[in-house]
């Protein structure tokens, strides 16, 4: 996996993960240790498409 794809790979958790969060906040829940938790569950998505082998565009059924 060259640059690239990694930063790319790292943006769209990025995202997600900032997703979660902010939804919660904004739905009032401030607890720190929540929204830390929220921040990690945003790697799921990521993580399953990484894993994917039928996915081309990053992780295991990427093009070298």
């Amino acid at each position: 996996m060259d640059l690239n794809t990694l930063k790319s790979a790292g943006a769209t958790y990025l995202r997600a993960s900032a997703a979660s969060v902010l939804a919660l906040y904004m739905s009032g829940i401030t607890d720190p240790k929540t929204l830390l938790n929220a921040f990690a569950a945003g790697l799921v998505g990521p993580l399953a498409k990484a894993l994917n082998p039928k996915d081309k565009s990053y992780g295991i059924g990427a093009s070298k």
